[in-house]
């Protein structure tokens, strides 16, 4: 069976596969991997480890950290850190994998587990079939421990060690990709951290650029992270955008590679604007842009009225990531707010993302409502259907019937998308049309439709 999703491993804490027992053998078998990968290595393979701020993150750390080093790997800690410092860390220490222990946007009772190859950017296939393989040969071995995990010599176990000074090397990283000849000594930026990965480091990467930062949400307790909170939740930062009179305001997720922005007036812009206004409005003009079968078709046609060429992946950084590469382009995202920008970093970065609005509207001298100007989103409306179980609704004749129905409804001037969650039990319906009224009657029905026939 495949242990991954669409980004990593991902489940409620407690049951298969987010269970102490499961993460040790992960941590073990993925350190086979890397020893089997870097045989020519005169050292040990090592791994960088990083997490968010749930509670049950203590328990997977332990877990992963003892797995790796019965595998003979040495592992580096890092602590609470966004998934993007993960991945810079990765390549800074010169480490052979970079494990991100986070849920991203979901509640604190979920987590799972992100890597990183040695180069920052996501596992490559490969390598995560062959983890697989290995867990698949380790489940099915499960009630033989010697076999499980077996320690040949104890003399070649892995280290463990704990690095001081991560945050800091992320801060200065990400103010690093700031321009040099702007500072936001006269911005008031309110930040809303999402009590999650980027509660300490992105309102000091702020401050130490010169803006007046209002944080908010940046006391986590283990089991507030993404509540009411943070890009998934940003009604509470357009409240306080307002309240502080601020001139912008940024929402993070949970592990700090999501973002959302706030306009002074309280409006929101998602990934969609994001990308609309580092694409045609930053130093140079973008040559293409990724987006994904959930970007709005106003970004499309926006970006062909700037003569910028624009294409679909599927939903997920890491194919956002294989498109780019394959054009040979900087600049793609979603909607959600994952948001690539490789001359600054190999991966979504909140932090950086943000930090490059902030200085295209210092080089224009421009507010950010001023940047969104002609950039128009057309009426989408998107609805979650949360099953029991996970199904395919392309398995059964009368969805497929309906979703055909709307399709052809909407020839020319609307999409529909139909798509599974790779992480939850859960169906995603998004209607996007001309007609506001239209998109919330469709996707509403067709939402009804799917739960009363997969429960």
């Amino acid at each position: 069976m495949s242990y991954f999703g669409t980004d990593g491993i991902r489940g409620k804490f407690g049951e298969l596969p987010i269970t102490p027992d499961f993460i040790l053998k992960l941590g073990y078998v993925t350190g086979l991997v890397l020893i089997e990968s870097n045989q020519n290595l005169a050292r040990k393979p090592s791994v960088v480890i990083g997490k968010d701020t749930r509670l049950s993150g203590y328990v997977i750390e332990g877990a992963l950290q003892a797995g790796f080093n019965a595998a003979g790997v040495d592992v580096y800690m890092l602590g609470p850190l966004p998934t993007p410092a993960i991945a810079h860390l990765t390549r800074s220490f010169n480490a052979d994998a970079g494990v991100v222990i986070s849920a991203s946007h979901n509640p604190y009772y979920d987590n799972g587990i992100k890597f990183f190859s040695a180069d920052g950017k996501k596992l490559t296939d490969e390598m995560q079939n062959a983890i697989n393989d290995k867990l698949d040969i380790i489940m099915a071995a499960d009630g033989n421990n010697d076999a499980v995990m077996p320690i040949l010599d104890p003399a070649q176990l892995g280290k463990n060690n704990r690095i001081d000074d991560a945050k800091g090397r992320y801060i200065e990283f990400c103010k690093g990709s700031f321009p040099y000849q702007y500072d936001l000594d006269h911005l008031t930026v309110v930040v809303d951290c999402a009590n999650g990965a980027g509660y300490s480091v992105a309102p000091r990467v702020m401050r130490e650029l010169g803006a007046n930062v209002i944080a908010i949400n940046n006391k986590p307790d283990g089991v507030n992270i993404n509540a009411d909170c943070g890009s998934t939740h940003p009604r509470g930062l357009q409240e306080a955008v307002l309240k502080y009179d601020a001139d912008v305001g940024i929402a993070l997720d949970g592990d700090g590679d999501r973002i959302v922005m706030v306009d002074e007036a309280g409006k929101l812009v998602d990934g969609d604007g994001i990308l609309y206004v580092l694409a045609t409005q930053g130093q140079t003009k973008a040559a293409g842009v990724v987006g994904t079968l959930m970007s709005n078709m106003g970004l499309e046609l926006a970006l062909k009225a700037a003569d910028i060429a624009f294409t679909r992946a599927k939903v997920g950084d890491r194919y956002v990531m294989q498109e780019l590469e394959a054009n040979g382009w900087i600049l793609g995202g979603e909607p959600s707010g994952h948001i690539l920008c490789l001359d600054k970093s190999r991966t979504g970065d909140a932090i950086i993302a943000s930090l490059q609005i902030l200085a295209v509207m210092q080089a224009r001298g421009k507010a950010l409502s001023d940047l969104t100007e002609g950039f128009e989103v057309l009426p989408q409306k998107l609805v979650n259907v949360r099953l029991s179980q996970m199904q395919d609704p392309f398995e059964h004749e009368e969805l497929v019937a309906a979703f055909d129905k709307a399709r052809a409804t909407l020839e020319g001037r609307g999409r529909l998308l139909i798509r599974q969650s790779g992480t939850e039990p859960m169906i995603r319906v998004m209607v996007e049309s001309d007609d506001e009224i239209e998109c919330d009657v469709m996707a509403n029905d067709l939402a009804d439709k799917i739960k009363a026939i997969l429960g």
